[in-house]
């Protein structure tokens, strides 16, 4: 699983520090929900493996889909804090877009189990955590959006639509939850390394 913030007021619960139990069911799910679905899953399945009978799991969980809207919760609210943090120290347009590349897809190299549920069981939550997650991802988006834009409008990107460029960038950063590892890249620096300098490509950086 990700690494969790502490508990600071202000910090989304989804990604307070838990006890073993809890981890262990959470570990157990993600695993379970990244190979089989989350309709694949069982609640039976997701106890047994986290080492405990169904009764106990739901001593700290409602149901199947509480634990997935957790797990989407914390896996957003890591991937958005580490791509923020890539890019709170000023520089140029270039710079920030291939810090903030690196990053994106360096955590869904290092939390390629995470990053499969959080990207590909979307549908399977809840309205209230479903509205949560959108509006995470939209802060994804606008994260990178006002790179290519700020690039775009210096002229330091050759960008003909900051969209669409936007969606692919970020796009070739989730899609390494698909294929990682791959014979050629086999370690998240590695990942980072070289979708950074594709983006900075798309984005015709000429500095």
């Amino acid at each position: 699983m990700t690494a969790r913030t502490g508990t600071q007021a202000g910090t989304p619960e989804a990604v307070r520090p838990v006890g073993e139990a809890v981890q262990r069911l959470l570990d157990a799910a993600c695993d379970a929900f990244a190979s089989k679905g989350f309709h694949g899953t069982s609640t039976r399945e997701i106890a047994a493996g986290a080492g405990m009978s169904p009764a106990a799991m739901y001593i700290h969980f409602r149901s199947k889909q509480d634990i997935l809207a957790r797990l989407s919760l914390e896996g957003h609210v890591t991937a958005l804090t580490s791509l923020t943090d890539s890019v709170r120290e000023p520089g140029s347009p270039t710079k920030r877009l291939r810090a903030a590349v690196y990053a994106f897809a360096h955590w869904h190299a290092e939390n390629t189990t995470t990053a499969r549920v959080v990207q590909y069981e979307l549908s399977h939550l809840d309205a209230e955590s479903h509205a949560r997650v959108v509006q995470l991802r939209r802060d994804i988006v606008a994260t990178v959006r006002t790179i290519i834009a700020d690039g775009t409008r210096q002229g330091e990107f050759a960008v003909a639509d900051i969209d669409t460029t936007t969606l692919a960038v970020l796009s070739l950063c989730i899609d390494t939850a698909r294929w990682y590892p791959s014979r050629e890249l086999r370690s998240p620096d590695a990942v980072g390394a070289a979708l950074a300098a594709l983006a900075e490509r798309m984005v015709g950086a000429s500095a």
